[in-house]
């Protein structure tokens, strides 16, 4: 008798939803596979740090796997596999499906940049014999994380005969890295006075690159002048070239597990690297669909999506007018029967700082994707809020195919906001919400993640992807 339920037992059960952790909804074999996918997340996301690299990398990776750069003149069969590369800083994946495009396509937009370090034109100085780079630090970032954290250097300088050199410094065993120093606490009593996003200023994010001077008794400067000589020995430029030059820096530190139980990623661009990653995953691993796959990795989302390479711009509108003329058809017809999965990603419960969110709307680690319907600020301005008929079918769609899942929204109302590309793919006619991972410590130099609901955010793309 004592094992039997008792009648609000039963209806609890019945009425109540009732949240658990992906590991008590998963088997022990899915739980093996999820840890072993996740290595190879590690290894993109320690060799792939910014934009370009993923961008570059993802077209490789595509190429391999019989993609081909896409012809806007050409006539596509089903299973047929394109890419369409956006300045080399966002990317295009499609595959034709079986049906017709006037039956709409299938959109993961995930996006490729996060937070950073950029190098100013004009960044070179010397004082007090050390010479340092002036820098401009891009998207939300809470400045006093950055000092003290090993760097790395990546980018591109195009000199002003055309040239164009790739760099890339730091990451690699043995190679030099790069710092901002930081005041002893000895002497901060002043700056300990300041408020938290003024203790360290925009323009105190000024790296170390060395303190060795040019041998010589005259003139001034010695130690830049030495800095520049290395690299024009390096790669022939001259002070001039920073001003067309694209050069940010990044955490140098290694994606690791985290925990004694290997359950958790730490490292630095998570967001939004852990949605890309499953999108781009996805893409490769759908070879055969019934509605036409497209998968965008943009940029600039961490700044508003602005610029020819954010979604704010007509690339990803363009492209699709481009698909459907290859079927006679008009990319307005297509878009209004088009769906999309805005993947990115939202913020974890940190045990620590919970006051900030609304726990019963609040997305946890372990409890697999999130489904945010909407993100914006106050009343909800500035964002796209999905209607309630779109979000039934993914709930449909993801039960049915054991997709680990949850709803959120990001943080308290009125606690602050924030915003994804949802809204411009909206702006398109789009079916479009947001689902992604939950993050820990997002923003800052090394984010965590839960193994468990990055590869849940894999399967739902998957399954996103194979809809009949």
């Amino acid at each position: 008798m004592k094992d039997e339920k008792n009648p609000a037992q039963e209806l609890r059960e019945k009425l109540f939803a009732q949240p658990k952790h992906a590991a008590l909804r998963m088997s022990d074999d899915e739980i093996s596979a999820a840890f072993e996918w996740c290595e190879g997340y590690k290894t993109f996301l320690s060799d792939n740090r910014t934009e370009r690299e993923i961008t570059a990398f993802s077209q490789k990776l595509a190429e391999a796997r019989g993609f081909e750069k896409f012809d806007s003149s050409k006539k596509y069969s089903a299973g047929d596999k394109v890419w369409f590369n956006v300045k080399e800083k966002a990317i295009i994946l499609a595959v034709f499906g079986t049906r017709p495009l006037s039956d709409g396509v299938k959109i993961a937009a995930a996006h490729i940049d996060s937070p950073r370090l950029d190098v100013k034109p004009n960044p070179m100085y010397e004082d007090c014999e050390i010479a340092l780079f002036k820098t401009h630090y891009y998207g939300g970032i809470k400045k006093y994380q950055w000092p003290t954290v090993p760097l790395s250097l990546h980018g591109v300088i195009v000199k002003a005969d055309g040239e164009k050199i790739t760099v890339s410094i730091g990451d690699k065993e043995g190679e030099p890295q790069f710092v901002i120093s930081d005041l002893l606490p000895h002497l901060d009593s002043t700056m300990g006075e300041r408020k938290a996003s003024q203790v360290i200023k925009g323009e105190e994010l000024n790296v170390l690159i060395g303190s060795m001077p040019f041998r010589s008794d005259e003139g001034s400067d010695l130690v830049k002048l030495n800095i520049l000589k290395l690299l024009n020995e390096k790669y022939g430029i001259t002070e001039s070239d920073f001003l067309s030059a694209e050069l940010e820096l990044v955490p140098a530190s290694r994606v690791s597990d985290i925990g004694f139980d290997r359950s958790l990623i730490g490292g630095y661009g998570h967001d939004d690297r852990v949605c890309a990653y499953p999108a781009l995953m996805a893409a490769l691993d759908c070879p055969n669909p019934s509605y036409t796959t497209v998968t965008v990795l943009t940029d600039k989302e961490e700044i508003g999506s602005v610029g020819n390479t954010g979604l704010s711009s007509a690339y990803l509108q363009f492209f699709v007018e481009d698909l459907a003329k290859t079927q006679g058809l008009e990319g307005r017809d297509v878009l209004r029967a088009s769906e999309c999965l805005s993947a990115d990603v939202n913020a974890g419960v940190d045990p620590t700082f919970q006051s900030v969110h609304d726990k019963l709307n609040a997305s946890f680690i372990n409890r697999g994707i999130v489904v945010t319907k909407y993100t914006g600020a106050r009343g909800k301005s500035d964002t796209s809020d999905a209607n309630a008929e779109f979000v039934g079918k993914l709930r449909k769609l993801f039960d049915e195919n054991n997709i680990v899942w949850q709803i959120g929204e990001l943080g308290k109302v009125d606690e602050g906001g924030g915003g994804t590309v949802a809204k411009y793919v909206a702006h398109l006619g789009v079916d479009v919400v947001d689902v992604g991972v939950p993050v820990l410590s997002m923003h800052a130099p090394f984010e965590q993640i839960a193994k468990l609901d990055i590869y849940m955010a894999y399967k739902a793309f998957c399954t996103f992807y194979n809809q009949k």
